[in-house]
């Protein structure tokens, strides 16, 4: 096949992947209108809720931790195509669960699939990069962010107009559909898959930790801000609901929007200069918000701190994808169990902390976290490409 034909099969399978990224991040979008019709018809407490949520991200974390094996073996293309017609069929699921005895495992492989489904289609990613031999992470995640701000914003009218069933119903058919489009267009590997049994074993680099440690430290921050600006803005700045809402929404909308023009920054700065950029820009919008002595203060800040923390996790990703010596799949399952575990682990924590001591200082302090990813961003140079690199 000439240059030209390679480069049109590399050109549709970066648009393939950033289709899997928009149905992962529809689902889970189309997901959160559904929690408070779970609270309802299931007849259960807070707690309990909380609980089945607590559920789906551990069934993520798990999944996450051992995909890296399968795609080893199989290859990104054939593992995210799977995981992708399966996690189509996880909300619907859900939904169908009549009771709490069959909600909770339900909750369980729904986290798996998409948790899994993510490790995949960020492992395909980098390979559709190396092919382009330019970054698509950082819009790949863009589509993601777009995918949740559509299957949110549609979900709540959905569920009020059809029930939420029928919503249910139409978010599989309509990600389902996505999916079989998408599947013929993904690249694969250049290497052969794997042959034989391949046994779970944690890589021996150290620096994949070092990235994860990036990943993670990008990530609370990026779960302290959903889950506890809106209460921070109330509690200790006097908000009133609908102000202290925006604080989440200025965050998320300009975080989606910088991750479409993050790839061409990188492109032409390179990965650590972008990742040292844009950690110093989120660490000074955390501290910022941490310091802020008004609720339209805080909302700028956390508005800052989105821009900079948009391209942070998506390089994290490409550079765990590309450690020499250690297979895609396998470096971005470790990388991405790690830095979601500040999503769906750390809040926990953050929540406790600021019961005692209160959020301002806990923004501060996550601030610092930041600073120490401006720190270790020369770990993020294997993100960059050169002609010919291989494929791991």
């Amino acid at each position: 096949m000439d240059e030209q034909g390679r480069r049109e099969i590399a050109v549709r399978g970066r648009w393939a992947v950033a289709a899997m990224f928009f149905v992962n991040g529809f689902i889970t979008g189309s997901w959160a209108p559904q929690i408070p019709v779970l609270l309802v018809r299931l007849e259960i407490s807070k707690f309990t809720l909380g609980l089945l949520i607590l559920l789906f991200g551990a069934g993520a974390v798990i999944a996450m931790s051992w995909c890296g094996q399968l795609i080893a073996r199989h290859g990104s293309r054939i593992v995210l195509t799977r995981f992708a017609i399966a996690a189509s069929f996880g909300l619907l699921l859900v939904a169908l669960a009549p009771d709490i005895s069959l909600a909770a495992p339900a909750m369980i492989v729904f986290g798996g699939l998409i948790g899994a489904m993510d490790v995949a289609m960020n492992t395909n990613a980098v390979v559709a990069e190396r092919r382009l031999e330019r970054a698509i992470m950082s819009s790949s995640h863009g589509f993601w962010s777009l995918g949740g701000f559509v299957g949110g914003g549609l979900g709540g009218l959905g569920i009020q107009t059809l029930g939420h069933l029928a919503h249910a119903a139409i978010i599989t058919a309509i990600a389902f559909a996505g999916v079989m489009l998408a599947a013929r267009h993904l690249v694969s590997e250049d290497r052969p898959a794997a042959t034989g049994r391949v046994r779970f074993a944690l890589p021996h680099n150290p620096f994949i930790y070092l990235i994860g440690i990036m990943a993670l430290f990008s990530m609370t921050p990026e779960g302290a801000v959903l889950d506890w600006a809106a209460l921070y803005l109330q509690q200790e700045l006097g908000a009133d609901l609908a102000t202290a809402s925006l604080a989440f929404a200025a965050f998320s909308g300009v975080m989606a929007c910088m991750r479409f023009a993050g790839d061409a920054v990188r492109n032409r700065f390179g990965a650590v200069t972008t990742l040292r950029a844009c950690a110093l820009l989120a660490a000074a919008g955390m501290l910022g918000a941490g310091l802020a002595f008004s609720p339209w203060m805080a909302i700028v800040c956390f508005a800052f701190c989105g821009i900079g923390i948009a391209n942070m996790v998506p390089i994290a990703f490409s550079a765990a994808g590309n450690q020499h010596g250690i297979p895609s799949g396998i470096g971005m399952s470790v990388v991405t169990t790690m830095g979601y575990c500040g999503i769906l682990v750390a809040p926990s924590a953050i929540g406790f902390v600021a019961e005692h001591i209160g959020f301002g200082p806990v923004f501060i302090g996550l601030s610092g976290l930041l600073f120490v990813v401006f720190m270790m961003a020369g770990l993020a140079h294997r993100a960059d490409f050169s002609v010919g690199q291989p494929a791991e």
